[in-house]
């Protein structure tokens, strides 16, 4: 039984969920809740907990900063968060969990689940990678976690080249040859990578625009990456290519 701190500045939200959890959750234990930074921070050490429950936005300031104030973390985190595209973007580059409001009792009983099975050292480094994807010295060096059924690998952005479609699977193809194979849709990463640079120029491929070292022309053309590496490019994309392609030109230009 994980024992489990709830944290959320609003009162009702807090009895919600230690509602939840008493009604569904039987592997988790409500042994304390907090309003803000302080009264968290307090309690937590006061505590120990294996779990909290955080919510990103408190009275005080942001359940990050609470994270901040507790280094090293030798506990889960569960956060929980209104709709943000860019939050929700994070947690998934980074395989946090994270819960919408309204929290949903079977999410939450999922969440709780995954957070009981994972390793303390895995969830320090997947946190440690979210902290520095919000806040990178260098945009370049941003990384993401791609996680295997037996690996968590933390892979740099610009050492991805493309990704492949494989059914219900997709394929990383890195620099120097390297590949690694997860269980996960090409859409799912086309979404969490779009904003990285990333363009789907296929239904079976999604590249890192910054990678490419030439389109040569032909039936759709195609997309030639380091290591001479050709990726065909569906006559529906080409267009939308070549005008980002143009786009990058020009401002390198400018």
């Amino acid at each position: 039984m994980l024992r489990t701190i709830i944290i959320d500045d609003e009162e009702h939200q807090r009895l919600n969920l230690e509602k939840m959890v008493k009604l569904y959750c039987s592997d988790l234990e409500v042994i304390a809740m907090a309003d803000g930074i302080k009264t968290g921070v307090r309690a937590i050490k006061k505590h120990g907990p294996d779990l909290v429950l955080l919510d990103i936005k408190l009275n005080d300031g942001t359940g990050f900063e609470l994270l901040e104030a507790l280094q090293p973390i030798n506990f889960k985190v569960i956060f929980i968060t209104a709709f943000d595209h860019y939050a929700i973007r994070a947690f998934r580059i980074n395989a946090l969990d994270y819960l919408l409001k309204p929290v949903d009792p079977d999410e939450l009983c999922q969440a709780a689940k995954k957070a009981g099975e994972i390793i303390q050292k895995d969830f320090n480094l997947q946190l440690s990678n979210f902290q520095n994807f919000l806040k990178p010295d260098d945009k370049t060096q941003v990384r993401i976690i791609i996680k295997t059924h037996d690996t968590i690998h933390l892979v740099s952005i610009k050492e991805i080249l493309f990704c492949e479609s494989d059914n219900n699977y997709t394929r990383f193809h890195l620099t120097g040859q390297k590949q690694i194979m997860v269980s996960a849709t090409l859409k799912e990463y086309e979404d969490i990578l779009a904003e990285s640079g990333f363009f789907r120029i296929h239904k079976s491929y999604l590249v890192n625009i910054k990678n490419i070292r030439r389109f040569e022309k032909g039936e759709g053309g195609s997309v030639v990456l380091e290591g001479d590496l050709k990726i065909p490019v569906s006559s529906r994309k080409r267009d939308e290519l070549l005008a980002l392609l143009d786009q990058m030109t020009n401002h390198l230009s400018g």
